[in-house]
């Protein structure tokens, strides 16, 4: 069977690449998976209680409602995502929603062998920005000002990698985007996502985000998507 990239929350019990596989297998009836860390474990950027709210009420919110508007239709979670243009706003709106928190999960981490970024990952980005500091400043500058909700990400294409944003849910493997690619970070800019901790200042969240990322998942996810063609 041909191998199929995708996101799921990476459990202590799972290889990153299984949880690939799992995540794409996912169909309705949709279900929240737990956190795989402490929902504390990420104070470092983020608060408990904005962690708590924000995977338990948000995210579980846009499983509900995709769930209702699926009505006990069984498909592929990716399938809807690639499809998303001929997709009712609801199904749209939280079937990205889904993913992209589940997404979102997987490459965080409170660990601080987690937070060290790999050889290789270094490399790769160094090669597209000429230094890692200017990366991180051009990822802040595009979740900074991207207007309203949505996210920002770090994006493997056919060209390369790319730094994106995208409104609302929607993600770069929906067929609505002007370039679609492989996720393999992403920020969330919904405030939502920061306002507790950090209010109205956006560039603040950014920059601790830093502190948390899963570097060892998104090394994974960027070589899962240069041996993947795109669904």
């Amino acid at each position: 069977m041909k191998k199929i990239f995708g996101m799921a929350i990476i459990a202590a019990c799972l290889s990153v690449e299984a949880s690939f596989k799992k995540m794409n297998s996912e169909s309705g009836v949709f279900k929240l998976a737990p956190l795989p860390y402490a929902a504390n474990s990420l104070e470092k950027a983020f608060d408990e209680k904005t962690m708590l709210i924000h995977h338990g009420k948000h995210h579980q919110a846009y499983v509900d409602n995709l769930n209702k508007a699926l009505d006990g239709k069984k498909v592929k979670l990716i399938d809807l995502l690639t499809s998303a243009s001929t997709q009712s706003a609801t199904i749209r709106n939280n079937s990205g929603g889904h993913w992209n928190h589940t997404f979102f999960w997987s490459i965080l981490s409170g660990k601080e062998s987690d937070n060290k970024v790999s050889s290789r990952m270094m490399k790769v980005i160094v090669d597209k920005w000429q230094s890692f500091e200017n990366f991180q400043a051009e990822f802040e500058k595009a979740g900074a000002g991207h207007f309203g909700s949505g996210w920002v990400w770090l994006v493997r294409t056919t060209e390369g990698l790319e730094i994106m944003g995208t409104p609302n849910q929607d993600n770069p493997l929906m067929d609505v985007v002007p370039r679609r690619g492989w996720p393999i970070l992403a920020a969330d800019v919904w405030e939502h996502a920061y306002y507790l901790r950090y209010e109205n200042k956006r560039p603040e969240y950014l920059k601790n985000f830093w502190k948390v990322v899963n570097w060892k998942a998104v090394d994974q996810y960027d070589k899962e998507a240069l041996k993947t063609k795109l669904p």
